[in-house]
């Protein structure tokens, strides 16, 4: 197989296992998106990738429960507001793993709370607003689909304009 036109994060070495994952779509309350720096090892998905925050979901664990686990692994933050966002269905049967979700939740912080997180995991975090997320060349697809998707809830939710014909 030739690997000329593959980019060179999916020419990887260890197995990727997908999983079902959760991932915190965190809005401060200045309309930025906190985003993490993804490690820049072999054995993930999109690494050195700015993406959200979150992680595959335990075998028996609901996803809230892991979200709120992923949150606090990661960052030692405690969630207090969580609310369903969206979610993406991935078929890997191609690669034997059938399907697989990622659900995103909607979890609100305050900006005045960034200095008491701590990062666990990921080479670094930074607060973003979406166009400064587009613009970057890096960024999880699917996590940058679902930020476009909530910073464009409100046009996405409008009636659909008619044309005068």
């Amino acid at each position: 197989m030739s690997t000329k036109n593959v980019l060179p994060f999916m020419i990887l070495k260890d197995a990727l296992i997908p999983a079902d994952a959760v991932a915190g779509i965190i809005l401060l309350d200045d309309g930025r998106y906190l985003m993490q720096l993804r490690d820049c090892k072999r054995g993930i998905f999109y690494p050195g990738h700015w993406g959200l925050f979150g992680g595959a979901v335990d075998v028996g664990e609901d996803k809230l429960t892991a979200l709120t686990r992923e949150l606090m692994e990661e960052l030692q933050f405690s969630v207090e507001k969580v609310e369903y966002f969206t979610g993406f269905e991935f078929d890997f049967s191609f690669a034997g793993h059938g399907k697989r979700f990622r659900a995103f939740y909607e979890v609100t912080m305050k900006a005045v709370d960034l200095p008491r997180l701590v990062l666990n995991e990921g080479a670094g975090m930074q607060a973003f607003t979406a166009a400064e997320i587009f613009m970057k060349p890096r960024v999880v697809p699917y996590d940058a689909f679902a930020i476009w998707m909530h910073a464009n809830r409100a046009e996405l939710s409008a009636p659909p304009c008619s044309v005068a014909g």
